[in-house]
């Protein structure tokens, strides 16, 4: 016999793509909610053929599959806290947006996957605008990376000046306290993060740790966020502990494969194991 549990646990939805590596998208979130204790529920977008050296296959999902996987989880189980991936094509993400405008949900983390880490752009211009005009409008946070960052400023990003000026810039164009992550940029400023309200910047700096086992970095940021919101934390808050939480997740990050790894999200079990 069994016993199920009695208290209420939180819910977190993640809107986002499948890795098949598993090392970012919805598997990296899952495991991220997971070791907050917050069930993880998903919404996938897209497949991806891809493992630690690279994409090789994108399909994305219908647009009506997408909605259908919300609406499920939403109508029955319920979302404390969402937080939205790679979202691929317009028309997904205007689909996206309407849910979201349609159901608001109490807590949405926007990681707006626009430009990878190394400056490739991943999605296109007319995907870029709806983006930006109709979901970011709508989020709790928005978490761009400097790349992303760039685009929805129109600033070039080359300092810690330069990022408080992006996210005051960002701030006055969607409303929306923002986040840009420092991972791109190198000396003093690297890893140290950018967070605006509207009225405080915050630098966020932690541990640097020398790891070339990066992947999902940017995912499990987010979804540890989305996380603590759900788990009923303030946003500042929130964002402190998710950091802290990368910074040990890269500690413990897997060498896995031939190129980069994923982080360590599961850290606590391998200790154990040590």
């Amino acid at each position: 016999m069994t016993n199920s549990i009695s208290r209420s646990i939180p819910v977190a939805l993640t809107i986002a793509g499948s890795d098949s590596g598993g090392g970012a998208g919805i598997q990296a979130d899952l495991r991220t909610f997971a070791f907050h204790c917050v069930h993880g529920t998903s919404a996938i977008t897209c497949v991806t053929a891809q493992n630690t050296l690279g994409v090789t296959r994108v399909d994305a999902l219908p647009v009506e599959a997408v909605i259908a996987q919300i609406e499920a989880v939403r109508s029955d189980i319920g979302v404390q806290a969402a937080k939205t991936g790679m979202l691929l094509n317009p028309s997904i993400i205007a689909a996206v947006a309407q849910q979201v405008k349609d159901y608001p949900f109490a807590n949405l983390v926007v990681d707006p996957v626009m430009v990878s880490r190394t400056g490739a752009q991943l999605i296109d211009d007319e995907a870029i605008a709806i983006l930006r005009e109709q979901l970011i409008p709508q989020a709790t946070l928005v978490t761009p990376n400097r790349y992303e960052a760039q685009i929805l400023s129109g600033l070039l990003i080359q300092s810690l000046d330069d990022m408080r000026a992006a996210a005051q810039r960002i701030y006055q164009q969607v409303g929306v306290p923002i986040l840009i992550k420092g991972g791109g940029l190198s000396g003093a400023a690297r890893g140290v993060d950018i967070w605006f309200d509207g009225k405080r910047y915050e630098t966020l700096k932690t541990t640097t740790v020398e790891t070339p086992h990066t992947h999902g970095t940017g995912c499990t940021l987010a979804a540890a966020i989305a996380a603590q919101l759900a788990l009923g934390q303030d946003l500042f808050p929130a964002i402190q502990l998710a950091k802290t939480y990368v910074t040990q997740a890269l500690q413990h990050a897997l060498a896995l494969g031939q190129g980069t790894g994923p982080v360590g999200h599961f850290f606590p079990l391998l200790l154990h194991e040590e």
